[in-house]
């Protein structure tokens, strides 16, 4: 049985939706994570994914190993105490730690494959709660955002505490993502942003409120089929997340690249100090804007079309 799911990114609204802010993120189908489950003729559960070096057995990994406890959680729900002989084939050309979701995208494709292999298969909502559990498991507080976009493959509007809404683009618009090849520190930017917002409460909530009002523009920009509005939308964004102190020096050259190589706007992409960045473009300029990212320093570029 063989499954697949698609990564995700953020286009507005990261960090302020750690304070109660809206965040808008979508699926990015030019990566994706594959995984087949096959009946095997030795016994226990054989895993093999070479993108985090795994080739071993289900029962010789830690209880709480990232692959090996979606599975276990999974026989766990499906009432499976004597789990069938398989092999797990797991390969993923979506970057790891760069912010786009390759944890959630295994867990999704993970679930879908083992419990249709398993005569059980999960409907979406079950699939999203189960790998939105998981997430829990690694990340402490996640917003739900990953599990939500790649488990429906759709955009997402958020707001911690509400339920999650989905939304459909009205026009199709293309993005170029840059990773400036530094894993993101997610944890670490945003202690270091609560502990300025702390410091500094009224000119952080303002900050926030005003990414809160970018979000709620692009959200409607792209269910009206008007994306060229989001070209400035993440121009203003980005310097907000400057003023958070989130960017860094790779990150401001890709943006600055981008704009300059003819993409209507830049931002960074998730955490910040690393990991992507996203540029809002015309199709026909795509390959020159992701050219130009490669030259000043981007270690790898996808284009994606969204909607």
């Amino acid at each position: 049985m063989k499954s697949s799911a698609p990564g995700k990114v953020i286009l507005f609204g990261e960090h302020a939706v750690v304070y109660n802010r809206p965040a808008l993120a979508v699926p990015v189908n030019q990566v994706c994570v594959d995984v087949e489950v096959l009946d095997s003729d030795s016994a226990g559960v054989f895993i093999d994914a070479p993108m985090v070096n795994l080739h071993g057995e289900l029962s010789a990994l830690p209880p709480d190993h990232a692959i090996g406890s979606v599975i276990l959680n999974l026989f766990q729900r499906l009432n499976i105490s004597a789990p069938p002989a398989l092999n797990i084939n797991i390969v993923s050309s979506i970057p790891v730690a760069a912010g786009l979701g390759s944890g959630a995208a295994v867990s999704v494709a993970l679930i879908r494959a083992l419990s249709a292999h398993l005569k059980n298969p999960l409907p979406d909502e079950q699939v999203n709660d189960l790998v939105f559990e998981i997430e829990k498991l690694h990340h402490g507080t996640p917003s739900g955002i990953d599990n939500t976009v790649i488990t429906y493959n759709q955009p997402v509007y958020f707001i911690k505490g509400q339920p999650i809404e989905t939304f459909k683009t009205g026009k199709p618009f293309t993005i170029v993502i840059g990773d400036t090849g530094i894993p993101a520190p997610t944890k670490e930017s945003v202690g270091d942003v609560r502990r300025l917002w702390i410091k500094n409460n009224n000119a952080f909530e303002n900050i926030f409120n005003e990414i809160a009002q970018l979000s709620l523009i692009a959200r409607r920009s792209i269910e009206s089929g008007k994306p060229e509005l989001l070209g400035e939308l993440m121009n203003q964004n980005h310097e907000l997340l400057q003023q958070l102190t989130v960017s860094s020096p790779e990150l401001d050259r890709l943006v600055t690249a981008a704009k300059t190589a003819g993409a209507l706007g830049a931002k960074l992409s998730g955490g910040g100090r690393g990991g992507n960045m996203i540029a809002f473009v015309e199709k026909e300029s795509a390959e020159s804007v992701a050219q130009a990212l490669l030259s000043a320093g981007a270690k790898r570029t996808i284009v994606t079309e969204v909607g």
